[in-house]
């Protein structure tokens, strides 16, 4: 079967390969999962493990199947699988558990160990083919009516852990009721963390650079919340009105942006670091007034990467609660579909000239 892959370490390798159709037989236990592949989604993670900025190949291959971002419809099951039938469509999970005590207790995303095993991208084949075989335990069943946007669930994933997590550290004041929120960044990202903000009753302000006419802009105030162009106006000016935040959740990838978003966070407020930002870039920042206001508002800041089985549930719940208040508003977010498995030099076209586009995915099916 054709499956699209990388070599890693060798920039611009992304290529069709072939891989064998598995069977439900290689997971043992007879807990095996065969899933037919109906759409992948793509984003930045992909463009970057094609520019050889990481990713692992599984041992015995030379080549990584990409695509963590799936969606599909389960074609066969073993004998020993409960709550899973064919015909049911899911989304598996991205990270598999390595040695230490977190991936023991099912929290692969907290794991300690130096080597963590992602489906897509590091030491584990991906979703961009045409079957996979997985394990129940990392097989999450998506609801009929989210059939046209479950590919939109492992992104909005990123935003579930991390919201999740702010309210969890949280729990230590006994009373935290955030009222007003910022998302730094309008992509795909942001507007799923805006979604979920706002299903939680925030009054949420997202920031972009884009001007408009933008979609994005207009999709966020469909839900409730503003936009704010950083290139009319900055984060804080703007937080100088409408923050100080209970809650910022940053997405941008933008190192600037995590030292501004640490200076319009509110008292008992956190902060999210959701963005990967590589590089060596040097910034001057007033260091001595940012530990201050977080040491005196016993502010937080905290990182989060990847995502639970837990995460994957609730952010099931979300998409069911946000197409009953919002009909219609994730399918806007699917704006660049490209054909099939051949069309991979399209899909990275796409990638790196994104013009416009909120989620560029594979469609399969």
């Amino acid at each position: 079967m054709k499956a699209i892959a990388v070599l890693p370490g060798k920039p611009g390798s992304v290529h069709l390969a072939e891989l064998a159709k598995p069977s439900v037989s290689d997971v043992p236990n007879g807990r095996g999962v065969l899933v037919k592949v109906l759409r992948v989604g793509v984003d930045g993670t992909d463009r970057e493990i094609n520019a050889a900025e990481y990713g692992v190949a599984p041992e015995g291959y030379d080549f990584l199947v990409i695509g963590h971002e799936g969606f599909g419809q389960v074609e066969a099951v073993a004998p020993n699988v409960s709550f899973l039938r064919p015909g049911d469509f899911v989304v598996a999970t991205v990270r598999r558990p390595g040695k230490s005590l977190y991936d023991a207790i099912g929290l692969q995303d907290m794991t300690t160990d130096d080597q963590y095993f992602e489906r897509g991208i590091n030491l584990r084949h991906g979703y961009l083919t045409e079957y996979y075989i997985e394990d129940q335990e990392f097989v999450v069943k998506i609801p009929q009516g989210l059939r046209e946007v479950g590919v939109l669930l492992e992104p909005m994933t990123v935003a579930q852990k991390g919201i999740t997590q702010a309210y969890e550290i949280q729990r230590r004041l006994k009373v935290w009721r955030p009222r007003k929120a910022a998302v730094m960044g309008a992509g795909t990202l942001g507007l799923l963390a805006t979604l979920v903000l706002r299903l939680r009753g925030l009054d949420v302000t997202t920031f972009g650079r884009t001007r408009r006419p933008y979609l994005n802009a207009d999709l966020l105030e469909a839900v409730g919340a503003r936009y704010v162009n950083t290139a009319e106006r900055t984060i804080s000016d703007a937080a100088s009105e409408l923050g100080p935040y209970d809650l910022v959740f940053e997405g941008t990838g933008s190192s600037a942006v995590v030292f501004e978003s640490m200076q319009v966070l509110g008292k008992n407020g956190v902060l999210v670091l959701t963005s990967i930002t590589g590089g060596n870039r040097k910034l001057e920042v007033p260091a001595d007034r940012i530990n201050l206001e977080f040491v005196l508002g016993n502010k937080v800041m905290v990182g989060s990467v990847n995502a639970s089985r837990d995460n994957f549930e609730t952010g099931v719940r979300d998409m069911s609660q946000a197409e009953a208040e919002y009909p219609g508003w994730m399918r806007q977010l699917l704006t660049h579909p490209v054909q099939g498995l051949d069309g991979y030099r399209e899909l990275f076209d796409r990638l790196q000239n994104p013009n416009g586009a909120i989620k560029i995915f594979c469609e399969l099916g």
